[in-house]
């Protein structure tokens, strides 16, 4: 896919979004303007399936539903096991943008009765509520239904004008969701760290997972059997893990969300990168509580084990752990994280999910590297096992929601290296106008140094030994292994002495040529 079209569509979509939400709140518009981008994907597929399946009968669907009333369920039931939904003609993005062209009065009712079909009827049963969050009732939209249907019908033609401009096609489509929701999340400033991860750091730890566990030099996996990220937001890390290794390449996507509004992008942002609905999961429930069923098998034969685990989880967030939690079959052999950060407590919910030969890469602020109490319990407890395999440092303000740096962390339950890498990339970016930025050569240089486990440069990474950081009672704060200091230029005295002997005898040759000329003219000499 062309990423100048995808960032031409992505803008073209943006200023839409710009110019019509007037008074109402860019979160709230986001929600509408995400919807209709995903009903036109779905119509879009929905019609190129249909077009192969009816061959030469194909017609307006409109017109085919009328005239063959008997063949509609047979027809449905194909559609069903060839592209996993159901859309009625009247719901189709090309009626709902006629509606809307010619102002029609209808336009509000159809939509509520979309969604609500589509939510309930279209997928077998994975999108109940899809649309929970789309009030088109809302007086944000207008007064009275009036007003709302005028509004509505000014958005979904200024998009289907801006969507006409380009060519038509689903990958675009996806690629154009995923720009959108980076520039609502720029917007959004702190609350968009609760639904985006940026794509440079997203890219990181989805290239970091997808490189062979035992062997990274040896390459990437050729397929992965489960992926994992239960804070998973829109969806963006999940994406760029199967995007880092194509189609049919991981057996199944799981993600958990808690957030209403986030878990329904993801799901949306899913379908909308060509997953089908039997391809991923996504659960919204709150991880830290294990509300998920999936995740709480205790049989070890039939327990959810994934070749890959990523996530961001909120940084420091405040629980509450009760005397349940600490029986825990995810913390019972570390202990529990502070009420003050989770951030442990995320890390080894989705550590308890990681495949013997997988790989866990999370973002986390650098206080796991060295604070004390029961975090240092489990950080301990965690190299000592060997599951801490690399530590990199990333600059700080990459995040819409935070200005602090933050690390990666990698883990392995077999570990193959008996070290630890650090990486020092805090002091390799470009500097931007809101947020700093990784550009391709950063991001290369991180992934080529975790690969080959390289040690080139002293101020970049160093491969420290399990008994050095014993001996450093197992603080991994990075500026301990990894030099971060400005190096001092080294001073060469005598060289400086010299220099100053020949600037002394310059200074004093020039004074005696300067008084001479003062001398003839009988004016006073410089002392």
């Amino acid at each position: 896919m062309n990423d100048t079209l995808q960032k031409q569509l992505g803008a073209t979509l943006w200023g839409i979004a710009d110019k019509l939400r007037g008074s109402m709140n860019a979160d709230d518009f986001r929600d509408y303007m995400l919807s209709f981008l995903f009903l036109r994907y779905l119509s879009d597929n929905y019609e190129a399936a249909a077009k192969k399946e009816l061959g030469k009968d194909y017609t307006d669907l409109s017109v085919w539903y009328a005239a063959n009333a008997d063949d509609i369920a047979m027809f449905e039931k194909q559609m069903r096991r060839k592209v996993h939904y159901v859309i009625k003609p009247d719901y189709l993005w090309s009626n709902i943008y006629e509606l809307a062209r010619t102002q029609s009065d209808e336009l509000l009712k159809t939509l509520q009765s979309g969604f609500k079909y589509i939510e309930n009827e279209s997928f077998e049963s994975k999108f109940r509520g899809l649309f929970s969050e789309v009030n088109l009732d809302s007086d944000k939209l207008g007064k009275n239904y009036t007003a709302r249907n005028t509004m509505l019908c000014s958005i979904v033609t200024e998009i289907g004008k801006g969507l006409s401009e380009f060519p038509s096609d689903s990958d675009l489509l996806g690629d154009a969701y995923e720009y959108l929701i980076g520039q609502f999340a720029a917007g959004s400033g702190k609350k968009a760290g609760e639904f985006y991860t940026p794509q440079q750091i997203s890219t990181i730890l989805s290239r970091i997972v997808t490189l062979d566990s035992q062997d990274p030099s040896t390459g990437k996996k050729k397929q992965l059997k489960n992926v994992l990220d239960f804070a998973c937001g829109s969806g963006s890390l999940l994406i760029n893990v199967r995007k880092q290794l194509g189609p049919n390449s991981i057996g199944q996507i799981y993600g958990q969300e808690k957030n209403i509004t986030t878990y329904n992008l993801a799901r949306m942002n899913m379908i909308l990168h060509g997953l089908k609905d039997s391809e991923f999961q996504i659960f919204h429930g709150d991880s830290l509580l294990n509300e998920w069923d999936i995740l709480k098998e205790m049989n070890p034969a039939k327990k959810l084990e994934c070749d890959a685990v990523v996530a961001n989880p909120p940084f420091s967030y405040r629980w509450e752990p009760n005397e349940t939690l600490a029986d825990d079959f995810r913390f019972k052999n570390y202990g529990l994280a502070p009420k003050s950060a989770a951030d442990f407590a995320f890390l080894l919910h989705g550590f308890h999910f990681l495949s013997d030969e997988g790989t866990m890469a999370i973002i986390l602020p650098h206080g796991v590297l060295f604070r004390g109490g029961a975090e240092e319990k489990i950080r301990t407890k965690l190299l000592k096992d060997g599951n801490i395999d690399t530590i990199i440092g990333l600059p700080a303000n990459l995040f819409f929601s935070t200005g602090i740096p933050v690390c990666i962390i990698v883990l392995k339950k077999c570990k193959k290296e008996d070290d630890v890498l650090f990486i020092n990339a805090s002091e390799h970016f470009e500097k931007g106008k809101r947020q700093n930025v990784l550009l391709p050569e950063h991001i290369d240089r991180i992934i080529d140094t975790y690969q080959y486990r390289k040690e080139d440069d002293k101020r970049y990474s160093r491969r420290v030994s399990m008994e050095e950081i014993e001996k450093n009672n197992f603080n991994l704060n990075i500026s301990r292994y990894v030099s971060t200091a400005v190096e001092e230029e080294i001073i060469d005295l005598a060289e400086v002495k010299k220099n100053l002997d020949i600037i002394e005898e310059t200074i004093s040759k020039a004074k005696a040529s300067h008084n001479k000329f003062l001398k003839e003219l009988g004016l006073p000499e410089l002392p």
